[in-house]
């Protein structure tokens, strides 16, 4: 089963976080005693209150990492799966929030299975990106900026950084030339406090998503071998097709989970 959760902490009122657009029906509310009117409870608004569940349990806000950040990765996460582009064992997700400044610890590792924080901390973006904030994206060869997008890790080799993560961008136009531009996750020792101590903001790179030395080899263990990565950051002309909520919530609920949490919310 894709989805586990405990279907009785499951409430019918929702929060509307922006992204997610799920409107409460007062209407079904009210109705929700009566067995001759039982509300409608839509797969969309289930998988947000799903999503909603991993967030807190996993302390997700605590740690400094959006809702609506969170929202999107995991809508994509399951849009992945649709499109088979990610296995079905695959429960570690990594979000990368490129609209936070590169002082800032902006890199979640999140076990959406066990609803578990894995790791945060701090990644780069790409000298072409900006200084302490990625203020613009590229999807061009030796452009040295960030691209936005989903990404699928692959296969480990040993470069000039040392052990590394090969990256497939699957978003064409956004990131998918991600491989001829070389762009892998890596360690780097311009990634630390020191660092930002010394010239006040992270040491950057020619676009890779460079973590610390000290938990590169942690970060490539976590999500090696198509794992999940999506990066987001300031750009209102990013746009993806995994970003469909309805797909994500059909699959979600693909198995006897919807039936079951349906019968708990209607009776």
């Amino acid at each position: 089963m894709y989805v586990v959760f405990a279907l009785l902490a499951i409430s019918v009122s929702v929060v509307n976080r922006g992204f997610a657009n799920v409107k409460d029906d007062s209407t079904n509310v009210k109705k929700a005693n009566d067995k001759k009117h039982p509300p409608a409870v839509s797969p969309t608004l289930l998988f947000f209150h799903y999503v909603d569940d991993i967030y807190a349990t996993a302390n997700l806000s605590e740690s400094g990492l959006d809702s609506a950040v969170f929202q999107k990765a995991m809508v994509g996460y399951y849009n992945l799966k649709t499109a088979n582009l990610l296995p079905t064992a695959s429960s570690v997700i990594t979000v990368v929030d490129f609209n936070l400044p590169g002082t800032a610890k902006r890199m979640w590792i999140v076990d959406v299975q066990n609803k578990k924080l894995l790791l945060n901390t701090w990644v780069a973006h790409g000298q072409g990106s900006g200084k302490n904030t990625a203020d613009t994206f590229s999807n061009i060869d030796d452009s040295h900026q960030s691209s936005l997008g989903f990404y699928i890790t692959d296969d480990i080799y040993v470069g000039k950084h040392g052990r590394s993560l090969h990256l497939d961008g699957v978003d064409t136009g956004y990131n998918d030339l991600a491989r001829k531009r070389e762009i892998v996750l890596h360690g780097a020792d311009y990634v630390n406090q020191s660092t930002i101590d010394e010239q006040g903001y992270l040491g950057r790179s020619f676009g890779c998503p460079a973590v610390s030395t000290e938990v590169v080899e942690q970060v490539i263990s976590a999500i090696q071998g198509k794992n999940m990565i999506f990066m987001t950051g300031k750009d209102d002309t990013y746009n993806s097709k995994f970003l469909n909520q309805e797909q994500a919530a059909k699959l979600a609920f693909a198995d006897s989970s919807f039936s079951l949490v349906k019968e708990v919310m209607t009776n």
